[in-house]
């Protein structure tokens, strides 16, 4: 059995607390082995720091790097979702990451914004991070947040 809250400790990694909801939905659901999260949106401390729809470098909006740095709050709070429900040490390997971008009008980077939550699984769980995976840009997201990402994670 993996020790992933020893990894995460190796790395200065500390999991935020669970995100409210912002609807009627819960933070995540166990059925069998696997455990579903939510939409995680990038809330620090209870707020959303960066708002609105990513560009490459449009004045005025999300700069996808930035983006990406929320697309690594987001698989963190998935992933406090996770720890809150069954223990992070219960995970046994990431399976799927879906994630949602607020694009702008011609903006085509979707995957390279969620290479912040891939790269991020893939530094904590190693080989067992590497998952399948969707990157979708949208319209809009709730509360005006760039990013949104869901994980399903196999646990023992």
């Amino acid at each position: 059995m993996a020790n992933w809250t020893a990894r995460l400790a190796e790395l200065g990694i500390a999991l935020p607390v669970v995100a409210a909801p912002v609807a009627a939905y819960v933070p995540a659901v166990q059925h069998g082995d696997l455990v579903y999260t939510s939409g995680q949106l990038p809330f620090v401390d209870g707020r959303l720091e960066v708002l609105g729809k990513v560009s490459d470098g449009a004045q005025g909006l999300v700069h996808q790097d930035d983006a990406k740095a929320a697309a690594r709050q987001c698989a963190l709070n998935a992933l406090a979702a996770v720890d809150a429900l069954v223990g992070i040490d219960a995970i046994d390997r990431i399976v799927k990451v879906t994630g949602f971008v607020a694009s702008a009008p011609g903006f085509s980077g979707q995957p390279q914004v969620i290479n912040g939550a891939s790269e991020l699984l893939g530094e904590i769980f190693g080989d067992a991070g590497l998952h399948a995976r969707a990157a979708v840009g949208v319209a809009e997201l709730p509360l005006g947040a760039p990013v949104e990402v869901e994980l399903i994670v196999a646990v023992r």
